[in-house]
């Protein structure tokens, strides 16, 4: 393994001579820019601007520039000169708990090795000081033109180095959860905290990168001038409006059946059926369903219906009909009864 950093652990008024070595690696495939046309390959030259011609790395150095464009070459030399304890050295500020180191601060990762046989006891000294401390040390050190934080813990009989960012570099999450007002009941943290705990804990060595292994045998495959045969990946489905309730019972159930577990048993705690219920609409409404068209054997009752209908509309026409009739014919009835009346009177 390659050094990329030589230098010292600063502990106390002890020096440990140490070189830093990358503690991960990347398997991702590398893929380089070509023509689409004629299959060229695209790379990138640095040229000088005065001379446009291509210049060799040893030629480039470094400089800074200006507001208004100016360029103030720095060498390796005012580097050097810098009055900064942590130019050449890892100088430890404190041992902390594990537990106040926020992971977003956390970077990088790297073994430091012991540089030489005389750095082989202080090395081990603070190895086991860690060790029996529980504790992780946090250090100062100048990386690649910047002052950096690191933690240093214990990994097997190594001591290992993370890359904090420094506080002001880690950003507050303002505007990130959501703004609407939600209301989240016990019985649906009752089934989080089920599904939760039927999912259960997982060996980090046993998953494997899927997408990393179809790439490769895709690559292989062209390579041996053979056509891809794996079907395509199927398309993220988008946000779907859903039951909450119903879906955390459906993945307890899916999660216990996966594990080999009887489908029988209870997939939520007691008490939150009638609870959840009541909270389907506590997250999306669901979907309104359309009404089902009436079955075929129905139809004939339909009909007699519709026709016992029109007959009684029928019959209390005629009856209305006959009402208002009998309504006419009652002043005449009055009037000739007057007049029979009124002969009797006269005579």
């Amino acid at each position: 393994m390659r050094s990329i950093w030589n230098g010292n652990i600063s502990f106390g008024l002890v020096s440990i001579p140490i070189k830093m070595y990358p503690a991960t690696e990347d398997h991702a495939v590398s893929f380089r820019q070509v023509h689409s046309k004629d299959g060229g390959r695209i790379r990138y030259r640095k040229v000088c601007e005065l001379e446009d011609k291509q210049i060799d790395a040893a030629e480039i150095g470094k400089a800074y520039e200006d507001a208004d464009g100016t360029l103030i070459p720095i060498t390796d030399e005012d580097l050097a000169r810098l009055p900064l304890p942590t130019t050449r050295a890892l100088e430890i500020q404190a041992f902390v708990s594990a537990a106040d180191i926020d992971p977003l601060q956390m970077g990088d990762a790297y073994y430091l090795g012991a540089n030489g046989p005389a750095a082989a006891k202080p090395y081990a000294l603070l190895r086991e000081a860690l060790k029996r401390s529980e504790k992780v040390a946090i250090t100062k050190y100048a990386h690649r033109g910047r002052e950096r934080l690191g933690m240093l813990r214990v990994v097997g009989d190594a001591i290992a180095m993370h890359r904090l960012l420094w506080p002001d570099e880690v950003r507050t999450p303002v505007g990130v959860a959501p703004k609407e007002k939600v209301t989240i009941r016990d019985a649906e943290l009752d089934l989080a905290d089920t599904l939760m705990n039927t999912l259960g804990e997982v060996d980090l060595s046993e998953l494997h990168d899927e997408y990393q292994e179809a790439l490769d045998s895709l690559v292989a495959a062209k390579m041996a001038g053979a056509t891809p045969t794996a079907e395509p990946g199927e398309a993220p489905a988008g946000a779907q409006v859903v039951d909450l309730m119903a879906a955390l019972r459906d993945s307890v159930r899916s999660a216990r059946q996966a594990r080999g577990e009887e489908a029988g048993e209870k997939a939520e705690p007691e008490g939150a059926g009638e609870a959840g219920e009541e909270a389907e609409a506590t997250v999306h409404p669901l979907r309104a369903r359309k009404k089902a068209a009436a079955p075929a054997n129905k139809a004939p009752a339909a009909k007699k219906t519709a026709a016992a209908a029109k007959k009684g509309a029928e019959k209390a026409g005629a009856k209305a009909g006959a009402k208002k009739a009998a309504a006419k014919k009652a002043p005449a009835k009055k009037q000739a009864a007057a007049k029979r009346a009124g002969g009797r009177t006269a005579s």
